[in-house]
């Protein structure tokens, strides 16, 4: 739906939009600001905006009362491997549910997009009893495995990769090209936007998750970095000019990957809401 052509209703409608965009950005403001303000500030009523007197030492206090970075390497480790899991997963099983014919096709891909209404909690216990039958508790692997799947990008690079003709990877089998070589040099080059936008939704799911890695972490050579702030804050929970120093570390590899992934992110949005 397109806005009437009148310089007052989109004055009104952009008016509204920045303080939509002012409203939500405000927690994250003041959790920059509290980062570098020593506690008497950040707890003082009402609260300042601007560090009066602005300190790095948040930063390498904070740090110092735990292991801050053994837990930010576990995250990664962890979110690397769900995002290489799920993309890998997602994009060939979209391939297949998309331009192959096989028995149940259909009836397959129903069945994924039903486990998408299947609540976590419910998996929870037989994810942990077999995660325990396998040896994977407190290790990153139990952490990741899970995740390796992903309902919903089937569904989006499905829905994606049937927007390609069928005459393009026709003529790549006419011309001798394996379906491995198929799908690395036609299919995945054409379905970049929307990998992007997966690639950007499962890093942030994986690195926000904090339900099952608390389960199945034991120790901290497997938690990662929500698990490790819980277990932060429940020891220095007074200490808030810490937890906002370490929080805005720990939110910095979401911010940075938006920012370098965004053109393919949006695109990969646009395309894949015009298409299907």
């Amino acid at each position: 739906m397109e806005l009437p052509n009148h310089p007052l209703v989109k004055l009104v409608v952009y008016g509204i939009l920045i303080l939509g965009s002012a409203l939500m950005l405000l927690p994250f403001i003041w959790m920059v600001s509290a980062a570098f303000k020593p506690l008497d500030e950040v707890i003082r009523v009402p609260p300042t905006w601007l560090p009066e007197r602005p300190t790095l030492d948040n930063f390498t206090q904070g740090f110092g009362q735990f292991p801050f970075w053994r837990y930010f390497f576990n995250s990664l480790v962890v979110s690397g491997i769900v995002v290489l899991g799920v993309l890998f997963t997602s994009t060939t099983a979209g391939y297949a549910f998309a331009k192959f014919s096989f028995p149940g096709r259909d009836f397959l891909f129903i069945l994924f997009l039903a486990s998408l209404m299947v609540p976590f909690q419910v998996r929870m216990i037989p994810l942990f009893l077999l995660t325990d039958r396998l040896g994977l508790v407190d290790t990153l692997a139990g952490v990741a495995y899970p995740w390796l799947f992903d309902a919903f990008g089937v569904f989006l690079m499905r829905q994606f990769i049937r927007t390609i003709p069928d005459e393009l990877i026709e003529a790549a089998r006419i011309d001798g090209a394996s379906e491995p070589r198929i799908f690395f040099t036609v299919i995945l080059p054409l379905v970049r936007p929307a990998v992007a936008a997966l690639a950007i939704f499962t890093f942030v799911a994986s690195w926000e998750e904090f339900l099952w890695p608390l389960i199945v972490s034991n120790s901290d050579r497997s938690r990662t970095l929500p698990v490790g702030l819980q277990v932060f804050n429940e020891q220095y929970g007074a200490n808030i000019h810490w937890q906002m120093a370490v929080a805005l570390v720990a939110s910095l590899p979401m911010i940075f990957l938006f920012l370098f992934f965004q053109r393919q992110f949006i695109r990969g949005i646009t395309l894949t809401g015009l298409k299907g």
